[in-house]
């Protein structure tokens, strides 16, 4: 689902004073937010963010609760969001440990409401394609979906650094829809259990391939997995080209927060790179980054031009 900005792999847990839906669930994350490298004054409205959407995605993506129930609650979350956004509007006491510090990042901040409302319309959008069995026809709407659940990550956290001009926005969308992309082809032995259907339909077709090819259970014949590995690597192209269109961007950005870019660009890139040592067989082993993976990371941002 929505995936922030991040810098080695964690397993994060709800912050105290959190009620998610799902207390206790505990998150495998690639690159953890609000890391050192941030900026000490704000860190608070980072992780406010992270909290905001992450409870969210607790409620579209975990526990028993069906769709129906799913989307009232986030309806009602959409409800506390606007409240948050409302000057001397009561706080649901439900969420009072997301809203509460949102509230303050975004009085202190002046957070643009419609990004945060965006990210709801992402959970909405995923519980629904998720009930429905949808299937995405082809890359560009999983980039619509993308502009949705990833991108108004990265133009909040420009918004923090005060950096808004067209350039960078664009470029910002680059490296989080690149991420976003990254993170299915990465989650397909995860996703494709649980009914969220990313691999595009054209792209299963150009490469004559059933969809039930990726079910877990299946035994395709040495042809179609050589097919099947040809279209993973496609993808992976297609993320690695658009997160290089965006990587610019952290020579733009300065002082800790254009390292830590750095660090998300570059872990994402060694997600590819351990998705291709896989041989591309990403539906059969779900690669991850690792502490033993940092000092790469670090050299490969230090080495950014």
């Amino acid at each position: 689902m929505t995936h922030l900005p991040q810098t080695a792999e964690t397993t994060t847990a709800p912050l105290p004073g959190a009620a998610p839906l799902s207390a206790g669930v505990r998150h495998y994350e690639n690159f953890p937010v609000a890391s050192l490298l941030c900026p000490p004054a704000l860190r608070p409205a980072v992780m406010a963010i992270y909290h905001f959407a992450r409870t969210a995605d607790d409620i579209a993506d975990e526990g028993n609760a069906d769709a129906t129930q799913r989307l009232v609650d986030l309806g009602a979350y959409r409800q506390a969001l606007q409240a948050s956004l409302t000057r001397g509007q009561p706080l649901t006491a439900r969420w009072n440990g997301v809203f509460a510090p949102l509230r303050e990042a975004i009085q202190q901040h002046n957070l643009p409401a419609n990004l945060l409302h965006d990210l709801i319309c992402a959970f909405e959008q995923d519980v629904r394609h998720t009930a429905a069995g949808h299937h995405y026809a082809d890359t560009t709407e999983l980039l619509d979906y993308c502009r949705l659940s990833a991108n108004p990550v990265g133009r909040l956290l420009l918004h923090l650094y005060g950096v808004n001009d067209a350039p960078s926005l664009a470029r910002s969308d680059q490296i989080c829809s690149a991420l976003q992309l990254i993170n299915f082809w990465q989650d397909i032995s995860v996703d494709l259990p649980r009914q969220r259907h990313y691999l595009p339909t054209d792209l299963l077709q150009r490469h004559g391939l059933p969809r039930e090819a990726f079910d877990a259970g299946a035994s395709p014949d040495a042809a179609t997995q050589v097919r099947m590995a040809q279209a993973v690597a496609a993808l992976c192209a297609q993320a690695r080209a658009l997160m290089q269109q965006g990587a610019p961007l952290a020579r733009r950005i300065p002082g800790r927060a254009g390292w830590e870019l750095r660090l998300v660009i570059q872990g994402g890139l060694l997600i590819l790179d351990k998705i291709a040592a896989l041989q591309h067989r990403s539906w059969q082993q779900r690669p991850r980054v690792g502490a033993a993976d940092v000092p790469r990371l670090v050299w490969r941002a230090l080495c950014m031009r």
